[in-house]
């Protein structure tokens, strides 16, 4: 049996991507494929459970860095994994760009600590593709402050999210071949037009 794809949704907290995952799940379903739809941190019952500790508790730098790479470890072995081996399709909201954008960039953690966990934890797997969801610090953050309570992430200052920004943007710069790049600050309909055409030349390629 072929193995399946793996698409993440990456961008800092207020970027919209999480708008567009059911919408994305949607087009691939209606192209007869099997899709599981998944997150980071989280995905699993210890995911989810290291996840309400990882958003609420302040801990060491290292200690955040890894409890994100352990959830991993736990995700991709109980989910993300068997999914693909089964030719299912794999949406995650979040994967390893995640943790380099935010404890890389954001908390200054140096990357090679985050490269060498990234090694142990996941050597041979990195996604088929990757959207990232970009937008200007005051776009997410006037778009944060009017939808809900704010977990520790979120409550970060602007350095924090221009550093984590800037992370997210060297990786799609280090890794062309996987990344698309989505201007979210276009309209609902605007944007799901451009993942339209990004997932109709995915499966296309895969046919």
């Amino acid at each position: 049996m072929a193995s399946g794809k793996f698409i993440t949704f990456e961008g800092i907290d207020g970027a919209g991507k999480s708008t567009h995952i059911g919408f994305v799940a949607e087009l691939l379903r209606q192209h007869g494929l099997t899709v599981v739809a998944t997150r980071e941190p989280g995905g699993t019952a210890l995911g989810e459970a290291l996840r309400e500790v990882l958003l609420h508790q302040k801990m060491h730098l290292e200690t955040e860095a890894m409890l994100m790479f352990a959830a991993r470890r736990e995700h991709l072995a109980q989910v993300i994994e068997p999914a693909l081996a089964r030719g299912d399709w794999v949406i995650s909201d979040r994967f390893s760009d995640a943790t380099f954008a935010y404890q890389g960039g954001g908390r200054q953690l140096p990357l090679a600590k985050l490269e060498a966990l990234e090694q142990w934890v996941h050597p041979h797997l990195q996604p088929d593709l990757t959207l990232l969801f970009d937008v200007p610090l005051e776009v997410a953050r006037t778009r944060l402050d009017a939808t809900r309570t704010l977990d520790k992430f979120e409550q970060e200052k602007a350095d924090f999210f221009a550093a984590t920004r800037a992370e997210y943007l060297r990786r799609a710069a280090q890794f062309p071949e996987r990344f698309q790049i989505i201007d979210a600050t276009r309209t609902i309909a605007e944007i799901q037009q451009t993942l339209a055409h990004i997932i109709a030349g995915l499966c296309k390629a895969d046919a």
